[in-house]
Formats: C-alpha cells, structure tokens, sequence
C-alpha cells in the first residue's frame, strides 16, 4: 500500500495555485519585440472574450450541457472573471454534483482574494458544501486545515474554538474515518491538533492535562482499532508516545505493556485489513485501468456487504460513486442499499437526491426516490418536487 500522501495531493494541484485575478494590465514597451508581445498578448485576450462568450450562450440555451458548465467555468477562472466565475459556480452546482476538484478549487480561490470574516465564512461554507456532495479524504483534509489557520477561535486553541474542532473532526471521521486507503490522514490530523492543544494547556492545570493526555490515548486506540493503511506506523507511534507519558518502557517490543484490549482490537483490525488488501489493490493502485477498478469496486462492495458492517458499506459506497459519479448501476446498488437496508430516513434522502442530480436521465431512479418519500411520510410539498 502507497505511503500517506500530504494534504496537497497531484488532485488538488491546480487547486492550489488560484489564478492571481490581477486586472492591472502590464505596463507597454517601446521596442519592436514588445509590440510584438503586446500585440500577440492583446490577441490571446480577444480570444479569450470571444470563447466566454460562446460558452456563455451554449451555457444559457442549453443549461443540461454539463461539459460547456465546466468549459465555462475553467474560462471564467483564467480569465479572472471573479463575479461571472462566482455566478456560474453556483449555478452549475444548481444543475449538477460539482467534483471534489472543483469544490477546492472554488474555496482555494475564494481564500486568495480576501481573509476578513466575512469572506472566511464563505470559503468554510464551500468547504461545507463540497464535503457533502463526495467523499474525499484530501477536500476534508484541506477544510481542517482552513479552519485552524484561519478561525481565530480554533487558531487561539479557545474553549469555543477546541470544541469547534473537535466537532468538525468528529464529522470528517463519521464521513471518512472508515476509509482503508486515507482514512488514517483524517485520524493523524486529529491527533495532532489535541496533541498542540495539549502543549497549550498551562502545566499547573494538572487536571486538565491529565485529562487532555486520556482525550489523546483514547483517539491512539479507537486508530488502532481500525482496518487502516499504514497500521503498523500508527502503533509505532502510539508506543513512543506512551514512552513519551512515562506509561511504557522504552526497550520494550511488539506488544510488550501495551493493554490487552488495545492488543486484541489491533490484530482484529490488522486481520480486517490483510482480508480486504487486495482488494484495495484493485481500486487503489496506481496502474489500475478505469475498467478494472469499477470491476474492483463492485466486488468490494459484495464483500463488504457479505461481512455486514453498514458503516463501512456505506463509506465503499461512497468511494466508488466519488470515483464513478455518472455510474447508473452503482446509484441503483446504492440507492437500493440505504432503502432495503439501512433503513436511515434522513440518509435515505440525502442519497436519492444526490443520485438524481448525478444521474437525472435515470427513470428508475426518480421513481424509487418518489416511492421511498411515500414510505417515509414525507410531506406533500417534498413529493410535489420529485413529481
């Protein structure tokens, strides 16, 4: 299994380096070669206007075309048209799920242009948005690491501040913590971010230390527990930090004054993840041909839902659609899941919803969306919207 990656993954690449949306225009020189620039530049510009225009009118006569949305989008971006590019964002993610790609390029450049508090609230809500539509390890990774830089409560480690965090951890481990391939980023984030509040902590407040050193054991084990790339290093890590409390000794090995539980929830865990290592090869590696990897993903998910555990189903569910979003058999499996299985009304609903919008050519979709509302009581008003 490949190493963790950083926060700044290749997907996110472009997403990192925003447009400037400088419309000071370069200052002109005299000399034949400037003119030449100048003048080659100038054309470049015309021709720019001239595709946004076009794209603007496929764009407005035609709002179901979602590649002309994305072609329109990626215009109005190098171009550094900020209020057209804002205005096609919101309303492409009207029509359509907008990917993991274009949610962090949208908060990216939202960030570059402005850090007051009102702005910061904006990108939080993109952010927001955009971990809701698709399970991705690296959006939510990104949005953690908004928050502490630039909440000021979070920044100050506050109480309001630490019990935001701790929310917004929380909710990233319920969306991603189950993730064998990158779940772990989202645990080691975790850990971090109570180990610094640790350091914060006045060493007079023996109490509240005692109890921030428990607060960090505690996240050590529920990792531990878990079928996780990179397990092993997780355990090493615990071990030194525990060394670190005065709890083990340091010229211990394997398992050596480590708790009993701990132990026994690690090799189960260890034992989880060796059953479903190939099949993480199948959708994780990095030669794996797109055929090849749904083909991997609808096995997984077979043996996932043989071994019963709805949160992890739910969570492979997740993976694959966030890998193949227009797939119609995979919406219909997991439409077909959350209904006859998880049984979950608000869960039920949220999946429909995103599998119509993904799929909205899908009659049996709508149909099963409309007949599931029925079942769970829902009011007129919420069936008139899919009648």
């Amino acid at each position: 299994m490949a190493e963790n990656q950083t926060v700044d993954d290749p997907e996110f690449a472009a997403a990192d380096h925003p447009p400037s949306f400088d419309t000071e225009e370069m200052p002109q020189g005299s000399g034949g070669g400037h003119s030449s620039s100048a003048d080659s530049d100038s054309d470049d510009s015309e021709d720019e206007a001239l595709d946004i225009k076009t794209l603007e009118r496929v764009v407005q006569d035609s709002p179901n075309d979602y590649d002309a949305q994305v072609k329109y989008i990626k215009s109005l971006r190098k171009a550094g048209e900020i209020e057209k590019l804002r205005a096609a964002r919101e309303s492409m993610s009207a029509m359509f799920p907008l990917t993991p790609t274009m949610w962090q390029e949208w908060a990216s450049d939202e960030s570059s242009l402005s850090t007051s508090p009102e702005a910061l609230t904006t990108v939080e809500n993109i952010y927001e948005r955009g971990v809701q539509e698709y399970l991705s390890i690296p959006l939510w990774c990104n949005y953690l690491s908004f928050i502490q830089e630039y909440n000021e409560s979070v920044s100050k480690l506050t109480i309001d501040g630490v019990a935001k965090m701790r929310d917004l951890f929380e909710q990233a481990l319920t969306s991603g913590g189950l993730h064998v391939a990158e779940g772990s980023k989202i645990w080691d984030a975790y850990r971090e971010f109570e180990q610094a509040y640790h350091l914060a902590i006045d060493e007079a407040d023996a109490e509240e230390k005692a109890r921030q050193t428990d607060r960090i054991r505690s996240l050590f084990h529920r990792q531990l527990s878990i079928p996780l790339a990179n397990m092993s290093s997780t355990l090493d890590e615990y071990k030194q930090w525990e060394i670190g409390q005065g709890k083990l000794d340091g010229m211990m090995t394997d398992f050596d004054s480590i708790p009993s539980n701990v132990i026994s929830a690690y090799k189960k865990a260890l034992e989880m993840y060796n059953s479903r290592a190939c099949y993480e090869e199948r959708v994780s590696g990095p030669d794996v041909l797109e055929t090849e990897k749904f083909q991997g993903f609808m096995s997984y998910i077979k043996f996932e839902e043989r071994s019963g555990d709805p949160a992890r189903i739910q969570v492979l569910y997740e993976r694959a659609i966030t890998e193949f979003s227009v797939s119609s058999d995979l919406w219909l499996n997991y439409t077909s899941y959350v209904d006859n299985k998880l049984k979950v009304p608000n869960v039920i609903k949220a999946v429909y919803t995103r599998a119509t919008r993904s799929c909205p050519w899908i009659g049996e979709l709508w149909t099963r969306y409309l007949l599931s509302l029925e079942r769970l009581g829902s009011s007129e008003e919420d069936l008139s919207i899919i009648e």
